[in-house]
Protein backbone atom coordinates (compact mmCIF):
# COMPACT_ATOMS: atom_id res chain seq x y z
CA UNK A 1 0.00 0.00 0.00
CA UNK A 2 1.55 3.39 -1.18
CA UNK A 3 0.46 6.89 -0.29
CA UNK A 4 -1.96 6.86 -3.01
CA UNK A 5 -3.78 4.30 -1.58
CA UNK A 6 -4.07 5.24 1.80
CA UNK A 7 -5.73 8.91 0.71
CA UNK A 8 -7.88 7.08 -1.63
CA UNK A 9 -9.07 4.71 1.77
CA UNK A 10 -9.03 7.72 4.09
CA UNK A 11 -11.74 9.62 1.07
CA UNK A 12 -13.75 6.61 1.39
CA UNK A 13 -14.21 5.82 5.62
CA UNK A 14 -15.37 9.50 4.82
CA UNK A 15 -17.67 8.72 1.88
CA UNK A 16 -17.91 5.09 0.85
CA UNK A 17 -20.13 6.73 -2.39
CA UNK A 18 -17.17 8.76 -3.54
CA UNK A 19 -17.05 8.25 -7.66
CA UNK A 20 -13.45 7.62 -8.59
CA UNK A 21 -13.36 11.52 -10.51
CA UNK A 22 -14.05 12.57 -7.16
CA UNK A 23 -11.05 10.46 -5.41
CA UNK A 24 -9.03 11.58 -8.49
CA UNK A 25 -9.09 15.33 -7.09
CA UNK A 26 -8.76 13.99 -3.53
CA UNK A 27 -5.50 11.85 -4.60
CA UNK A 28 -3.87 13.73 -7.56
CA UNK A 29 -3.99 10.39 -9.84
CA UNK A 30 -6.17 9.95 -12.81
CA UNK A 31 -9.95 8.96 -12.24
CA UNK A 32 -9.04 5.73 -14.24
CA UNK A 33 -6.19 4.53 -12.04
CA UNK A 34 -8.53 5.59 -8.79
CA UNK A 35 -11.11 3.17 -10.27
CA UNK A 36 -7.86 0.30 -10.62
CA UNK A 37 -6.75 0.92 -7.17
CA UNK A 38 -10.55 0.79 -5.62
CA UNK A 39 -10.98 -2.60 -7.79
CA UNK A 40 -7.44 -3.61 -6.41
CA UNK A 41 -8.42 -2.73 -2.78
CA UNK A 42 -11.95 -4.57 -2.96
CA UNK A 43 -10.50 -8.32 -4.69
CA UNK A 44 -7.69 -8.46 -1.68
CA UNK A 45 -9.91 -7.39 1.01
CA UNK A 46 -8.30 -4.41 1.93
CA UNK A 47 -11.95 -3.20 1.71
CA UNK A 48 -14.48 -5.38 3.48
CA UNK A 49 -17.60 -3.78 2.94
CA UNK A 50 -19.19 -0.30 1.70
CA UNK A 51 -22.06 -0.06 4.51
CA UNK A 52 -24.51 2.92 5.05
CA UNK A 53 -24.81 4.30 9.19
CA UNK A 54 -28.33 4.92 9.70
CA UNK A 55 -29.65 6.58 13.00
CA UNK A 56 -30.79 4.00 15.11
CA UNK A 57 -33.90 6.11 16.71
CA UNK A 58 -35.11 7.13 12.90
CA UNK A 59 -35.41 3.35 12.29
CA UNK A 60 -37.07 2.67 15.88
CA UNK A 61 -34.15 1.31 17.27
CA UNK A 62 -32.99 4.14 19.53
CA UNK A 63 -31.87 2.13 22.79
CA UNK A 64 -28.38 0.75 22.06
CA UNK A 65 -26.69 -1.54 24.52
CA UNK A 66 -22.78 -2.69 25.15
CA UNK A 67 -23.00 -6.29 26.63
CA UNK A 68 -20.36 -8.04 28.15
CA UNK A 69 -20.78 -11.93 27.74
CA UNK A 70 -19.06 -14.34 29.82
CA UNK A 71 -19.11 -18.06 29.12
CA UNK A 72 -18.99 -21.02 31.61
CA UNK A 73 -16.91 -22.87 29.24
CA UNK A 74 -14.75 -21.81 26.31
CA UNK A 75 -14.52 -25.03 24.31
CA UNK A 76 -14.38 -24.41 20.38
CA UNK A 77 -17.97 -25.85 19.64
CA UNK A 78 -19.59 -23.95 22.47
CA UNK A 79 -17.36 -20.91 21.20
CA UNK A 80 -18.71 -21.52 17.97
CA UNK A 81 -22.82 -22.00 18.86
CA UNK A 82 -21.64 -18.61 20.37
CA UNK A 83 -20.26 -16.99 17.54
CA UNK A 84 -22.75 -18.16 15.07
CA UNK A 85 -25.96 -17.38 17.44
CA UNK A 86 -24.56 -13.46 17.28
CA UNK A 87 -23.98 -13.39 13.93
CA UNK A 88 -27.51 -14.62 13.10
CA UNK A 89 -29.29 -11.86 15.63
CA UNK A 90 -30.13 -9.05 13.98
CA UNK A 91 -29.95 -6.64 16.95
CA UNK A 92 -26.47 -7.36 17.30
CA UNK A 93 -24.24 -4.71 15.63
CA UNK A 94 -21.02 -5.83 16.73
CA UNK A 95 -19.44 -8.87 18.69
CA UNK A 96 -16.31 -9.14 19.65
CA UNK A 97 -14.20 -12.21 21.39
CA UNK A 98 -12.01 -10.49 23.58
CA UNK A 99 -9.38 -10.99 26.72
CA UNK A 100 -10.22 -9.95 29.98
CA UNK A 101 -13.29 -10.12 32.46
CA UNK A 102 -15.65 -11.37 29.85
CA UNK A 103 -15.47 -13.33 26.64
CA UNK A 104 -17.55 -11.27 24.36
CA UNK A 105 -18.38 -7.97 23.93
CA UNK A 106 -21.61 -6.95 22.22
CA UNK A 107 -22.89 -3.73 21.23
CA UNK A 108 -26.82 -4.45 20.06
CA UNK A 109 -30.25 -2.39 19.37
CA UNK A 110 -33.14 -2.67 20.64
CA UNK A 111 -36.49 -1.12 20.28
CA UNK A 112 -36.84 -0.65 24.24
CA UNK A 113 -35.99 -2.04 27.53
CA UNK A 114 -38.66 -4.87 26.49
CA UNK A 115 -36.97 -5.84 23.51
CA UNK A 116 -33.60 -6.37 24.80
CA UNK A 117 -35.36 -8.52 27.62
CA UNK A 118 -36.84 -10.50 24.95
CA UNK A 119 -33.51 -10.70 23.45
CA UNK A 120 -31.89 -11.90 26.70
CA UNK A 121 -34.50 -14.57 27.41
CA UNK A 122 -33.24 -15.87 23.82
CA UNK A 123 -29.90 -15.65 23.44
CA UNK A 124 -28.20 -15.66 26.97
CA UNK A 125 -31.26 -17.19 29.73
CA UNK A 126 -31.87 -19.92 27.03
CA UNK A 127 -28.22 -20.64 26.09
CA UNK A 128 -26.99 -22.94 29.24
CA UNK A 129 -23.33 -22.09 28.28
CA UNK A 130 -24.16 -17.99 29.07
CA UNK A 131 -22.40 -18.17 33.15
CA UNK A 132 -23.59 -13.68 32.99
CA UNK A 133 -23.82 -11.19 31.37
CA UNK A 134 -23.55 -7.36 32.19
CA UNK A 135 -24.96 -4.52 30.63
CA UNK A 136 -24.49 -0.65 29.96
CA UNK A 137 -27.11 1.63 28.13
CA UNK A 138 -25.65 3.94 25.74
CA UNK A 139 -26.75 7.62 26.96
CA UNK A 140 -25.11 9.27 24.01
CA UNK A 141 -23.37 8.41 20.37
CA UNK A 142 -20.73 10.72 20.89
CA UNK A 143 -18.41 9.05 18.07
CA UNK A 144 -19.52 6.05 15.79
CA UNK A 145 -18.14 4.23 12.60
CA UNK A 146 -15.75 2.46 11.69
CA UNK A 147 -12.77 4.49 10.22
CA UNK A 148 -9.24 3.65 10.68
CA UNK A 149 -6.05 5.96 10.49
CA UNK A 150 -4.29 4.51 7.38
CA UNK A 151 -0.48 4.62 6.97
CA UNK A 152 1.28 4.21 3.68
CA UNK A 153 3.65 1.34 3.96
Amino acid sequence: MDRFDARILEALQLNARATAEALSDHVGLSADACRKRLARLRASGVIEAEIAVLDPASVGRGLILIVEVTLQHERKIALDRFKAAMQAAPEVMQCYYVTGHADFILILSARDMADYEDFTRRHFFAEDNVLRFRTSAVMDRVKTGFALPVDAA
